[in-house]
């Protein structure tokens, strides 16, 4: 790839990924649906999820693909209440126009839920599918709509709860002078912010705040400054983190790395020596316990083979619980509606995951007390590192880290 062409998809890309941050074919095209056939005989249930594909930035093909993952194997294990799961696919392309087609789109085909989709447009699609009655059940948490709309159900808490614990997982490890290195975009600098509300309720000093351009594809300057003085550097780049690997690599430098799920990855870590990556000990803050986990036994085996779905990336895991969590509701609906949904939803004692996340309601009396992040209910994380390549459990015996009470006191003060 050409150097003008790398500025441009890299400038396109980490807005996205920033956008992201906050808070991984329709658009006048009918929208399609799985071509797997299926011998149940009930009542379909059918939903849909959207998500960009075949644009720069945040394609994330991987989500429509662990949609219909989930469509074939819980259709092979019984269905939803003996009906089969259809799942309807949009491609949003980046687009809030066709975002908001999309959501046109699910009114139109009355679907039950929109589940486990990917789009930065919240603020357009949002109030369509509230109008209309029907729920955005465990989106990725892209778009800031996703933490205030009453009908948004996400089952993660998104940039503050991620990068809070995060600012906790560094110090723990005993990170005493931290760089940030991050795109210069407003999105970013919430990002910033919230892993320095995690670093100081840990007792540690406000990280060192580094920005990159978002057309800059020689990171050597900002190597020099974050690994300078620094015994700790967070890299916060996106899918773009790999420009900063590279001249890490060329630079010699030896400063301990971290950053959240998503950004220093297994693929990134095999690139550069796999073990013996300069990655290999990276503190990694997720939303939900390593690929190697029990807990993801049936997504591993329903996605085996599918070449094209990354079982790290965080948005496609996002997907698979979203439809764990679908099922497990509209299981005790006398009649499968959008509305009995929202009510179970709203009035759930706890939805288990089966160990991918704590049980999850979505009550008034634990939604995180922040405006603008009222949805959040669900305020835990994980904390892994990467080991021989892959992204494992930091410690023996790790589980859930909850962060409503530093995020809470943040509020306060």
């Amino acid at each position: 790839m050409n150097d003008s062409r790398r500025r441009r998809t890299a400038a396109a890309s980490c807005l996205a990924v920033t956008g992201a941050l906050l808070a991984a074919g329709c658009g006048g095209e009918a929208a399609s649906s799985s071509t797997e056939t299926t011998s149940l005989k009930g009542t379909p249930v059918k939903v849909m999820v959207w998500t960009p594909e075949d644009t720069q930035g945040s394609a994330q093909p991987g989500v429509r693909l662990t949609a219909q993952a989930y469509e074939k194997w819980i259709n092979a294990n019984g269905g939803i209440k003996g009906g089969p799961l259809k799942v309807l696919t949009c491609n949003e392309k980046n687009d809030p126009d066709e975002a908001e087609k999309c959501a046109q789109q699910a009114v139109a085909e009355k679907v039950v839920a929109v589940v486990g989709s990917y789009s930065l447009a919240g603020d357009r699609y949002m109030p369509i599918l509230e109008k209309a009655g029907i729920p955005y059940l465990g989106g990725t948490g892209v778009s800031a709509a996703e933490f205030s709309n009453p009908l948004s159900f996400p089952v993660n808490g998104g940039t503050p709860v991620v990068f809070a614990a995060h600012g906790e997982q560094l110090v723990e490890e005993g990170c005493k002078k931290i760089s940030g290195v991050r795109y210069d975009v407003a999105a970013a600098e919430t990002v910033a912010r919230f892993l320095a509300v995690g670093v100081t309720a840990a007792g540690g000093t406000a990280p060192k705040d580094l920005k990159v351009p978002v057309t800059a594809t020689d990171l050597a300057p900002q190597v020099a400054a974050a690994t300078q003085d620094s015994d700790c550097v967070d890299v916060i780049l996106g899918t773009h983190s790999d420009l900063f690997v590279t001249s890490y690599v060329q630079s010699g430098a030896k400063t301990k790395l971290g950053s959240v799920v998503g950004n220093l990855t297994p693929q990134l870590a095999e690139s550069t020596g796999g073990a013996s990556s300069p990655l290999e000990g990276s503190a990694i803050t997720g939303y939900y316990p390593p690929t190697s986990d029990p807990a993801w036994k049936d997504f591993l085996e329903a996605t085996k083979g599918e070449k094209e779905i990354d079982p790290t990336n965080g948005a496609n895991g996002t997907t698979w619980v979203a439809f764990k969590v679908f099922t497990e509701a509209v299981k005790k609906l006398p009649t499968i509606s959008s509305k009995a949904l929202v009510q179970e939803l709203d009035t759930t004692s706890g939805i288990d995951t089966g160990g991918l996340t704590p049980p999850l309601t979505w009550s008034e009396s634990t939604a995180l007390p922040i405006k603008g992040l009222n949805r959040i209910h669900n305020t835990t994380a994980t904390e892994l590192t990467i080991r021989d390549g892959k992204i494992e459990w930091a410690k023996p015996g790790s589980t859930f880290v909850d962060v409503r009470k530093v995020l809470t006191a943040m509020s306060a003060g």
